[in-house]
């Protein structure tokens, strides 16, 4: 469940500048404006005080400028209720902050050649199809990169969640059906991102995580980095995710991202982010070596397409690059960053500032409720104005508790059953095969508590609960599932139910799975 910021861009040439001139201009003598050890206290006491609110178990934050480490501290413990702390080393699951790194290291085939950013995807993954035919053919590694694909918000996370692997999911975007025009419009989308990294490693003829580790992780001394969860999940220095319950943070139900490992699937400690954030300062380069070809990574800093509309006359719009948020904060002042967000259990944050040649990493183990992103905003307020702006806080909590709403279910409280179970000799009508080509095969079973529903590659059974008529419920699984959603059975007379609607499916008019 990521979060992209929409802040304002102010009105400036640099958005009339070609990749070229920007290039030119960002290199231009800008003053340092490094954090003070004043600042860095006020740091500490953020997080603390952040936490305090929160009660979030554990974070990591690290400040790097403009070529070295100001700050790394672990705050907090690893586990809730357990004894070990979080210290600099501490591995988190990064959620779609895994963008950012995926198209550095995507950045460094550019550079040498392996591909190009406008590479086309079905060159190297013949395997891959959109909906339409002639964009399958025109479709690039920088259109997924930078979500202007057609495809829908988020669509294709579900066919995760019930448990397909990547390349049956990489297979069934050719089943979505698109929610703009190709290249007209920005819609955060993690399969098609996904799909752009799997294409860029097999023209290198490499795996993703092989790519990652050898033009990535290794040149830069990223030791604890990784986009395998089995190595996240070996580590013994390594942050739990957390849900909340009520008042309490415990420690749910563990997320392996690798089907979509692209866009969500790596992990880092604080000090393997900071050692990244550096390279990004040094324009590819770190301690006097070149990892990555300027030319290569300076493109994922560009900005591809506008994500929000200008805030007042005086602001321009906000910009999505190649895995990176890009918006400009006043004149010169263009800000680089990303969210990562698992609902099961990780909230992550950059904020970068090329011209002023600082940035921040906050890490954390809880399902997020914007704790990273209000003490990267906050610190970012102290060093550029020298206080706090705004209440980050409750912009950040505000925003993340609505998106933490269902999407579907909305038109009644389905937790609560308006009518008694109908009698065992009626279920029958129900019963059944029901086919949907995206979501694949689903079945309808009585069992002796009554009737499940099977869903995924491995048929896995979930109770439905009788609401009304011909409505049942039933709870999902996975990171994009919150409450119970409706089971929408449709019939005529006595005859068997014919289609079953599933609003949990339904977002994009693709939930309808029709008896076989």
């Amino acid at each position: 469940m990521p979060f992209t910021r929409r802040s304002a861009l102010l009105a400036s040439g640099f958005g009339l500048l070609s990749p070229k001139a920007l290039a030119k201009e960002n290199s231009k003598p800008s003053p340092v404006r490094e954090p003070t050890q004043k600042h860095l206290n006020e740091l500490n006491g953020l997080v603390v005080d952040v936490m305090r609110k929160t009660g979030v178990p554990g974070m990591s934050v690290a400040v790097v400028s403009p070529d070295h480490v100001l700050f790394l501290k672990g705050f907090g413990v690893r586990r809730a209720g357990a004894a070990e702390r979080v210290d600099p080393d501490t591995v988190f699951q990064l959620a779609s902050l895994s963008k950012p790194l995926s198209t550095t290291a995507v950045a460094s085939l550019v550079g040498d050649g392996v591909v190009s950013w406008d590479h086309p995807i079905v060159r190297s993954l013949p395997e891959f199809a959109m909906s339409d035919p002639w964009v399958t053919c025109e479709i690039t590694l920088r259109d997924m990169f930078c979500h202007r694909s057609g495809l829908p918000d988020h669509a294709g996370d579900l066919v995760e969640d019930i448990g397909y692997g990547r390349n049956e999911i990489i297979r069934r975007l050719r089943y979505i059906k698109p929610d703009t025009s190709f290249r007209t419009h920005y819609a955060y989308n993690n399969m098609g991102f996904s799909a752009a990294g799997f294409a860029a490693a097999k023209a290198a003829g490499k795996s993703w995580e092989d790519i990652c580790d050898e033009h990535l992780y290794r040149p830069l001394g990223m030791a604890n980095a990784s986009s395998r969860h089995a190595d996240f999940a070996a580590r013994r220095n390594r942050a739990f995710g957390h849900v909340r319950r009520g008042d309490r943070w415990v420690v749910g139900e563990q997320r392996n991202p690798d089907a979509q490992a692209p866009a969500g699937g790596a992990s880092a400690s604080a000090r393997d982010m900071a050692t990244w954030v550096r390279m990004q300062l040094g324009r590819g380069a770190l301690d006097g070596r070149e990892i990555i070809k300027p030319e290569g990574l300076g493109e994922t800093h560009f900005p591809q397409i506008a994500t929000g509309p200008a805030h007042d006359p005086m602001h321009g719009p906000t910009f999505y690059g190649l895995g990176w948020d890009i918006d400009y904060g006043g004149p010169a002042r263009v800000r680089w960053s990303h969210s990562g967000a698992f609902s099961l259990g990780a909230s992550t944050c950059v904020y970068v500032m090329p011209a002023e040649r600082f940035g921040i990493v906050v890490l954390s183990n809880s399902a997020p409720v914007g704790a990273p992103e209000t003490i990267c905003r906050s610190f970012l307020d102290i060093v550029l104005t020298g206080k706090i702006e705004r209440d980050w806080f409750a912009l950040f909590g505000e925003a993340f508790a609505k998106m933490a709403v269902p999407a579907y279910g909305r038109d009644a409280d389905y937790a609560k059953p308006l009518a008694s179970a109908p009698a065992r000799a009626s279920r029958a009508i129900y019963v059944g095969a029901y086919r949907n080509e995206l979501y694949g095969p689903i079945g309808v079973v009585e069992t002796s508590d009554g009737l499940s529903l099977t869903l995924g590659p491995i048929p896995t059974p979930y109770p439905l609960r009788h609401y009304s008529d011909d409505i049942f419920t039933f709870q999902p699984p996975g990171e994009n599932a919150s409450g119970v959603s409706p089971v929408r059975f449709s019939r005529s007379g006595g005859e068997k139910a014919s289609a079953v609607a599933i609003d949990y499916f339904n977002a994009n008019g693709q939930g309808v799975f029709v008896r076989s």
